[in-house]
């Protein structure tokens, strides 16, 4: 297929972005970023917690979202005969827009809006796209706020054209290819060399859904390589976890007087940044403790940690359970002889590969071709051709114990006793 700038998006602007040079925007996409929602993004680190551990991971959302609708334009090129140019700055748009709904600290925030009002940030993106000031600009250049909020959160995914969808959120989206590339990149972690250009050049359609190209195999094992270690060195590392843990109780002491989860439009909640929140926890009685120890770098101290890699994910289930934690956090303190609160389970879990590409294919399934001499598309089963992604499948689940610098060593060995050496499945009695 070959591969050109499209014609029908006429050129605004550029950006210089370390990963891929100039990343150039439509008037429409300038009208965009020019709006509170996205440049709150500038406020919003995209690893939070991460810089207590690598100093150089100060980089923010805004720099992420330019470069997934980067990202989204080069492989809507490759996708040209299957799009139209509507539907090309959408898809951009969708990727500029797809993290408009995280609070401060990015993910940390997630643990309020999980908790207390059962949604995520993907929940918030078409709230804030189509009840802010977004709304007016998007329609302003004929786009639907509705439609773009829902395809930023990936949650069209019963489109005619499936594959729209899966750009932003699948298997093989853009997203991940950015941040994997990004995160690494500013963090010198150097776990992220992925051939991005391949992947987007070779990828297809096959029956409505993206499809790899069997001849980027290599780019693609790459990818949920890079994702995992990723995962394992940068976003679950033990020191990054315990500022997002310590980050969660300033959180959670502070919510009520804070109001924290009392928004009620999208003025109020995009008033949330990580300044804004910072500076009350700072000033909030309940939760100065906490900050002045991050602002310190004393963190709480990790004196249990087993990474188990399993099939299914019960042991995430077993232990997402609250009252699970909580009876883990009381029996180690009983045996420590210290108080529960001092006590915290952290337990990280990854779909090691990516969990669902579309809603008709198997969790886990990763569409592949091969082309035939007369050029058509030949269906491969990714099992048959990969023997890594096949010995990939399953969750990556970290179960930490976390406490205080001075009751570090009774409750390891409290926590030994609890826990002991888990086994490596997930026959867990709790």
């Amino acid at each position: 297929m070959a591969i050109g700038m499209l014609p029908h998006l006429k050129h605004w602007g550029f950006i210089k972005d370390p990963l891929y040079g100039y990343i150039h925007f439509t008037k429409a996409e300038k009208d965009v970023i020019d709006t509170l929602p996205v440049q709150r993004l500038r406020m919003i680190r995209q690893l939070a917690g991460a810089e207590y551990v690598y100093p150089g991971a100060h980089h923010t959302r805004l720099e992420h979202s330019l470069g997934v609708m980067h990202l989204a334009g080069k492989l809507a090129q490759n996708l040209s005969e299957y799009m139209n140019a509507q539907e090309v700055e959408a898809v951009r748009m969708a990727g500029l827009l797809h993290d408009v709904g995280h609070g401060p600290f990015s993910h940390v925030f997630e643990h309020l809006l999980v908790k207390y009002l059962e949604k995520t940030h993907e929940d918030l993106t078409p709230w804030i796209v189509s009840k802010s000031e977004l709304a007016d600009v998007i329609e302003a250049h004929g786009h639907s706020p509705e439609r773009i909020g829902d395809l930023a959160a990936g949650r069209m995914a019963r489109l005619e054209k499936p594959f729209l969808n899966q750009i932003i959120r699948s298997a093989v989206d853009v997203d991940k290819m950015d941040f994997i590339v990004r995160d690494t990149y500013h963090t010198g972690a150097e776990y992220g060399f992925i051939d991005t250009n391949r992947l987007i050049y070779t990828i297809d359609i096959l029956d409505g859904n993206l499809a790899v190209d069997v001849t980027s195999l290599a780019a693609l094992e790459s990818l949920m390589i890079a994702r995992v270690e990723s995962f394992k060195t940068i976003y679950f590392h033990r020191a990054t976890r315990a500022a997002q843990v310590m980050l969660v109780a300033a959180m959670e002491a502070a919510r009520e007087e804070l109001g924290l989860i009392d928004f009620k439009s999208p003025d109020e909640y995009l008033d949330l940044n990580d300044y804004t929140l910072w500076t009350w926890l700072k000033q909030c009685e309940a939760s100065k403790p906490i900050i002045k120890n991050l602002e310190r770098r004393r963190l709480l101290k990790c004196v249990y940690d087993r990474t188990l890699h399993i099939r299914n994910d019960l042991a995430a289930k077993i232990f997402s359970s609250e009252t699970t934690r909580k009876q883990i956090a009381d029996e180690v303190a009983e045996k420590a002889e210290v108080e529960p609160e001092t006590i915290t389970i952290d337990v990280p879990t990854l779909p090691s590969v990516p969990y669902r590409h579309s809603m008709e294919m198997r969790p886990m399934d990763i569409p592949v071709f091969s082309r035939t001499r007369d050029g058509s598309k030949k269906t491969q089963s990714l099992s048959d051709i990969s023997m890594i992604i096949t010995s990939l499948r399953g969750y990556l689940n970290i179960i930490r114990i976390y406490t205080r610098e001075d009751l570090r060593e009774k409750v390891a060995v409290a926590a030994e006793k609890v826990l002991g050496t888990l086994p490596e499945t997930a026959e867990i009695s709790y």
